[in-house]
């Protein structure tokens, strides 16, 4: 990584969340001045606190539905590069609760991106949305930033409808202004640290810990699984490509792994179990709430425009996630097991 980030005001929304969590941490190794946005963490443990984050950076409680706080946090904070993670980002959940599925994801989106149109000085906003916000047809190809967008769940739907709110300030506010604005699509991501709820890596890690088996709601979907690292890496260079005025990157651009990386959740277990035996039981629901079963992205976008390709292969990926947990499980200290992966990953590949 290069020394832009040495000094740099960086506001990261949704920095007590898992993605936030490692990003806050990337970025203060490497010398930015790391500003937070955020509810309190949902989980115990949390990511958050296991990298001691809110003693390491300038951080504030606050939703992102408040647009006046929201507004207040980012003229006091006047940020050169602002990252959006703040997200409900749960599918199940969303279909419990859409009306704060929705508020959080669009709403909140917008009160960010309206507190930034008074900006006086350069500022490279990434917004991060999902791969979900393609209308998904079950096709094998991949797809593309111009294909449809969509969302058959309250989750997926409240994203794409972020990924219109975006385009219509670029379009409305920002073209010719001091900010320059692009969305960032990734999904399926893995690594250490996170402690969600419905999520298979997380659930693993649980049934490793309690001696439980787990129980698989989905076993034979098919996702492109990805580190964590490989999308915050996306993220990070479109900001700085953002940042020098790069008109062509003021757009949006889709973070996913090689093909080969298209993997059944059942793969992924089996993947997981080389590193830590846990059993499981396909507990498969014909009347569960619909999700997706095929969705995968192309990245030729981002790969042409940014520079910017997928280090870690799949194996890697699971290999390094299931590693973090046992490690910290067996007394590793979280912040040197997570600056441990990313100088693994940074040598993996420039």
């Amino acid at each position: 990584m290069s020394d832009f980030w040495q000094g740099r005001r960086v506001l990261i929304t949704g920095h007590t969340g898992f993605k936030g969590g490692w990003l806050s941490h990337w970025l203060l190794a490497r010398g930015a001045r790391v500003y937070g946005l955020a509810l309190e963490p949902e989980t115990e443990p949390s990511l958050f606190s296991q990298l001691d984050l809110a003693r390491r950076m300038d951080h504030a409680i606050l939703d992102v539905r408040n647009a006046g706080a929201v507004r207040q946090r980012v003229e006091t904070v006047a940020p050169d590069v602002v990252f959006h993670l703040a997200a409900q980002p749960l599918v199940r959940r969303s279909y419990r609760e859409p009306v704060e599925t929705f508020s959080t994801n669009v709403m909140g989106t917008v009160h960010v991106l309206d507190a930034l149109r008074a900006a006086r000085a350069r500022v490279a906003v990434v917004s991060i949305t999902t791969d979900k916000v393609y209308e998904n047809r079950e096709w094998v190809h991949a797809y593309r930033e111009t294909d449809r967008l969509g969302g058959h769940d309250p989750y997926s739907a409240s994203k794409a409808a972020c990924e219109i709110a975006i385009s219509s300030y670029r379009l409305s506010y920002f073209q010719g202004s001091q900010v320059a604005l692009a969305s960032a699509r990734a999904g399926n991501v893995i690594g250490g640290g996170d402690w969600a709820e419905d999520r298979i890596v997380p659930d693993f890690v649980r049934a490793g810990l309690s001696g439980q088996r787990l129980q698989v709601r989905n076993p034979g979907a098919l996702r492109p699984w990805q580190h964590v690292l490989d999308p915050l890496a996306g993220y990070i260079l479109l900001a700085q490509q953002l940042y020098a005025g790069k008109a062509a990157v003021e757009t949006s651009f889709n973070f996913g792994p090689d093909a080969a990386a298209q993997r059944r959740v059942s793969e992924v277990l089996s993947s997981a179990q080389d590193h830590w035996p846990v059993a499981w039981d396909d507990k498969s629901d014909p009347d569960a709430v619909h999700e997706a079963n095929l969705l995968s992205l192309t990245t030729e976008k981002a790969q042409t425009i940014l520079g910017w390709k997928p280090r870690w292969n799949f194996d890697q990926a699971v290999g390094q996630t299931i590693s973090w947990y046992r490690a910290v499980s067996e007394g590793a200290d979280p912040a040197a097991r997570t600056t441990a992966d990313i100088e693994r990953f940074e040598a993996a590949g420039l």
